[in-house]
């Protein structure tokens, strides 16, 4: 099974190449890992993937259990022509009450249960045949001696009376099966009244002469080792399933549905068993209700987060197997222990280049460059407060191995992430946008970086507008606009948040789009310095 690598919804440079890289390490270790985002990528980690010529990770929508992971039976399928007695053997040996029915391209055509099968062997009619000659020749335990047609189709009957009085008061025509043992004046009758097929029971073998008249009289002739009675009764269970009073429109479900879903689905409807299709309706097996307790979860790896709020949706139903993180703890709880690897750094990929070095895993250059790119993102080209010697010691590392100069490449994919041209307002604030529990309340953070503050500011009361829309779930919301070059910070906020701002950054006058600087982390700056303000009010 594989094992999804991701970092925070909103994702950043970090969280993007974190993911790449620490997938790369583990596949060269051996292990079965994918990249993954948990949302749209902003301008400066396309930028550093198309410089180095990576691909962008797929898309991971949430981390829920759907119904292909629950452990359902895949072998639970019969074919609609399938005969009564081959598909309730079946039924037996799957354990099962119910089975799906499907056509020779594989789609669900129906549902049959044992109920149904046990009311037509009390109450169906025994004397109509319509099936395969391949079904009869399996249900009566039989040898082919003569095969004239693929499909009989005829009224059932045993030669229970005398010879002469069969005979006498018995009319044969070729809509007549007849099972019968060693009588050959009644043999000799049904292949002259060209009878549509013979089962000779008791393993009792026609006489060559009667043998080549059935022939020349297109008679199908089954030889069986079972007793008249057996046989005959056997021979009503060779029709199709299909015959039989069966569900033509059962409710199925997909298997991509959540189980979740299912269960609520499961817990409406009453049913204990329910089919499982993909998106061309074709059947994979059937899904007991009482095997929705057993399923695979799936394995994940947590990269530059560690907090359910941030993580994937559903990810309380995926499997933690390790967390590498540079961030506070969070609030995420595992069942079993972990790896987890948590450095004071300020990025994840730092951790990650101590990680290659311990494994003695050799780092491509795009590799490399991606990583890079984490670091001077996360640590503003060495310029925020978050930097350690760890990171500048790697990043000199990884430059050499990309092949680039670091102030050379930073100015370069800065000024590439810098471009607000064509993102609306909302896309804008919520890039990057992080929540943060302060008691009972909710502070949000959003960080953006730029140069070009003043096509912000020529929109600020859009800006605020959404803030104070946002403002309706938070005790505070605020815009950070950060000039890396200027190594500084301009503030938005929702109009109420005033009096927070200034104390927070200890301001003797605030308004919006105040220039703080030196304010360029979030980690280290804006949110110690807001949650030390808000839990003072709280």
């Amino acid at each position: 099974m594989q094992t999804f690598i991701f970092g925070h919804r909103n994702p950043d440079t970090d969280s993007v190449c974190a993911s790449i890289a620490l997938s790369y390490l583990l596949n060269e270790l051996g292990r079965n890992t994918v990249p993954k985002v948990l949302g749209h990528l902003n301008n400066e980690s396309k930028f550093a993937l198309q410089y180095f010529k990576v691909s962008e990770p797929d898309y991971l929508n949430d981390t829920k259990v759907r119904i292909k992971d629950i452990k359902y039976n895949k072998k639970a399928i019969a074919h609609e022509d399938d005969s009564i007695y081959d598909t309730f053997l079946h039924m037996q040996k799957e354990a099962i009450t119910a089975v799906p029915l499907v056509d020779e391209n594989r789609k669900l055509t129906g549902l049959v249960t044992l109920k149904e099968i046990a009311k037509f062997l009390i109450s169906g009619n025994k004397e109509k045949v319509d099936t395969s000659y391949d079904n009869i020749l399996r249900s009566v335990d039989g040898e082919e001696i003569v095969r004239v047609s693929e499909h009989i189709k005829g009224n059932a009957m045993v030669a229970s009376f005398q010879s002469k009085t069969f005979h006498e008061e018995v009319t044969l025509s070729n809509q007549d099966i007849l099972v019968v043992g060693d009588r050959y004046k009644i043999l000799d009758y049904a292949i002259d009244s060209k009878v549509q097929l013979i089962v000779l029971t008791g393993n009792h073998m026609l006489p060559d002469k009667l043998l080549k008249r059935a022939i020349k009289n297109g008679v199908n002739i089954i030889l069986s080792r079972l007793n008249s009675l057996e046989a005959v009764n056997k021979l009503i269970l060779s029709n199709r399933i299909r015959s039989i009073n069966i569900n033509s429109k059962p409710i199925s479900i997909h298997n991509k549905d959540y189980r979740s879903d299912f269960i609520s689905l499961a817990n409406k409807e009453g049913h204990t068993n329910y089919p499982v299709v993909n998106n061309k309706n074709e059947c994979l097996g059937l899904l007991k209700v009482t095997s929705v307790d057993h399923y695979n979860k799936q394995k994940v790896i947590l990269v530059d987060h560690n907090s359910f709020a941030q993580s994937a949706i559903g990810i309380e139903e995926a499997e933690i197997t390790e967390i590498i993180d540079h961030h506070n703890l969070g609030a995420i709880g595992t069942n079993t222990p972990i790896n987890f690897r948590s450095m004071p750094v300020g990025c994840t990929c730092t951790i990650i280049y101590n990680l290659f070095v311990e494994k003695k895993v050799v780092i491509p250059k795009a590799i490399a460059g991606i990583m890079l790119s984490a670091i001077l993102s996360d640590t503003l080209i060495f310029k925020s407060p978050t930097t350690t010697e760890e990171d500048v010691f790697a990043a000199s590392k990884l430059a050499k191995l990309a092949h680039v100069n670091i102030d050379e490449y930073g100015y370069q994919m800065f000024k590439a992430a810098s471009s607000i041209k064509g993102v609306s307002v909302s896309d804008l604030i919520n890039q990057d946008f992080k929540t943060y529990n302060v008691g009972n309340n909710i502070l949000g953070i959003s960080q953006v970086m730029t140069m070009d503050f003043n096509d912000i500011e020529k929109n600020m009361d859009e800006y605020i507008a959404k803030l104070d829309e946002l403002s309706k779930n938070f005790i505070c919301c605020a815009l950070f606009i950060t000039d890396v070059y200027r190594n500084g910070s301009y503030v938005l906020y929702n109009t109420n948040a005033d009096e927070i701002i200034k104390d927070a950054f200890d301001l003797k006058d605030v308004y919006e789009g105040v220039y703080i600087p030196d304010l360029v982390s979030r980690k280290k700056q804006m949110l110690p310095m807001l949650l030390e303000v808000l839990q003072k009010r709280v």
